[in-house]
């Protein structure tokens, strides 16, 4: 039976999600370190407020980047070790569209959970409630262009035994714009200044990444399975 690329990718989507929720430890481990980092921090440092709030989007946005970073090494790696992955290039769809539904789930997955704690997190960082909608859209940015960027890095290591230290050297690089420009939105929104310009370069990157990721990954992944 001939499956339209669509009901695939929905298919692909609903199985990544499924196998998510049956691995209960790989699922909460970014989410719980994302919040230990930030909200231990004020405790560990005993700062005041007015310091607190200052270093708060530095803050936030580097737990939140380290904590995406814990989960892209097994995008693609079990299915590759098990030979799903392969299984799944031989079914008729395109590889891309096996890329982009896996990256997808990853970042429903882990991008969505950062973002619906990240209030949590900001009330513990003294950030104040005005900045929390442009928190939120900028970790939303940001986190959608990190899969991306991390779907790349682990189509390049798929086929190695530590490829997750290669992957963070692959991947933080290429992510430092996410962490200045991300922190600088939520920083002007702490100010009261208009984070319209950072909020644009946010969203820019994001389209350059999710038109040119999956192309650059899928050409990773078939050089790892040929």
């Amino acid at each position: 039976m001939n499956v339209g690329a669509w009901e695939a990718m929905f298919l692909i989507v609903r199985r990544e999600l499924c196998l998510s929720f049956r691995r209960p430890d790989q699922l909460l481990q970014p989410l719980v370190f994302f919040l230990i980092v930030t909200t231990l921090f004020p405790l560990g440092l005993s700062l005041q407020l007015s310091l607190l709030r200052d270093m708060a989007p530095g803050v936030l946005w580097v737990a939140a980047l380290l904590s995406s970073l814990l989960s892209l090494d097994a995008l693609f790696k079990s299915d590759a070790d098990d030979g799903t992955l392969e299984q799944l290039a031989l079914s008729g769809q395109g590889l891309t569209l096996i890329v982009v539904a896996k990256t997808f789930a990853h970042w429903l997955v882990t991008g969505v959970a950062l973002i619906l704690v990240s209030p949590v997190v900001g009330t513990a960082l003294g950030i104040p409630g005005s900045a929390f909608a442009t928190m939120m859209l900028s970790l939303s940015l940001g986190t959608l262009t990190l899969s991306w960027l991390g779907a790349i890095g682990a189509g390049l290591t798929v086929g190695l035994r530590r490829g997750n230290v290669l992957l963070s050297l692959i991947v933080l690089p290429l992510a430092m714009p996410l962490l200045i420009f991300g922190a600088g939105a939520t920083d002007r929104a702490i100010s009261g200044v208009s984070p319209t310009g950072a909020l644009y370069f946010l969203a820019a990157l994001c389209v350059f990444t999710c038109t040119l990721a999956p192309f650059a990954a899928t050409t990773a992944l078939r050089i790892t399975l040929e």
